[in-house]
């Protein structure tokens, strides 16, 4: 088990938003922060705490990344050319578990990782078992065959509540994933708004 799996649910109501879009979110049914005090905390954030939930909300989407992670990956997204922002979620949407639960062969981003680490996954025809691999446009990640009939799986590809982005091509019949292309902020399907201009602006002055 993961170690934010229990608590997951306690990000939503930490940002008072259902950040991936599940149905039993308790956000659903309190709006409110969580703990003894939490329909009292409706204070106005500051620059700097609108920057950080931001970041807290895009960190805590893609599941167990650590600080020290993401910040590598933000300092990977300054090195490239072009907009930082879109470089972010460009190369967070590049990990094979993110890929892997965008193409709904699992139901969470932490069954994702979960699922990548045990061994399920591979990618161009070689098991992968490292859940930040970084997938390039025009890679195949499938499903292996001793894995296709776990119940995850099959619960997974049988969600409605949310559907596969066009930069994947995938193939439920054959449990196969094709990288279009890196997709931009527009393209990814997140349940909630993502800024990660706020987090640029957050880094630029921590």
């Amino acid at each position: 088990m993961t170690k934010r799996t229990s608590a997951k649910y306690k990000i939503d109501r930490r940002m008072g938003e259902n950040i991936w879009g599940r149905p039993k979110s308790p956000v659903n049914r309190r709006d409110y922060g969580p703990g003894q005090h939490g329909q009292r905390r409706k204070t106005k954030l500051s620059d700097f705490g609108t920057q950080l939930r931001a970041k807290q909300k895009l960190k805590g989407y893609y599941g167990d990344l650590t600080e020290k992670q993401f910040r590598r990956i933000y300092a990977e997204a300054e090195r490239i050319k072009g907009d930082t922002g879109e470089n972010l979620i460009g190369l967070l949407e590049r990990r094979l578990d993110a890929v892997i639960y965008r193409a709904k062969f699992v139901p969470t981003v932490f069954a994702a990782r979960q699922f990548v680490n045990h061994g399920h996954v591979t990618v161009n025809g070689q098991r992968v078992n490292i859940p930040s691999y970084r997938i390039r446009e025009g890679d195949v990640i499938a499903i292996r065959d001793k894995s296709k009939q776990l119940a995850i799986v099959l619960e997974a590809v049988g969600l409605a509540e949310r559907d596969v982005p066009d930069y994947l091509e995938v193939d439920h019949s054959k449990m196969t994933a094709t990288f279009v292309r890196t997709p931009s902020l527009g393209d990814v399907p997140y349940p909630v708004q993502m800024e990660p201009n706020l987090v640029v602006e957050f880094y630029a002055k921590n």
